[in-house]
């Protein structure tokens, strides 16, 4: 898709705080998170609008997680 000027990203998100997640037991889950918190969406949406600002239009083909470390524990 590059060849035809459009960027494609993933943004993965983990734990992150919703009426999604209510029901999961947070201290089941937090000693997986080396940061020791669940995201918010601000967190998300954070990555979301750097990924869409014009100056970072050169990152291209990224999986971006958002899990606050999940998955390198």
């Amino acid at each position: 898709m590059g060849k035809k000027n459009i960027v494609v990203n993933v943004v993965a998100p983990g734990f992150i705080e919703t009426e999604m997640t209510d029901h999961i037991p947070k201290e089941q889950v937090l000693p997986l998170v080396p940061l020791n918190r669940l995201g918010t969406t601000e967190d998300v949406a954070s990555v979301v609008d750097f990924l869409c600002s014009e100056e970072n239009m050169y990152i291209h083909g990224q999986v971006i997680g958002i899990d606050g470390g999940l998955a390198i524990t």
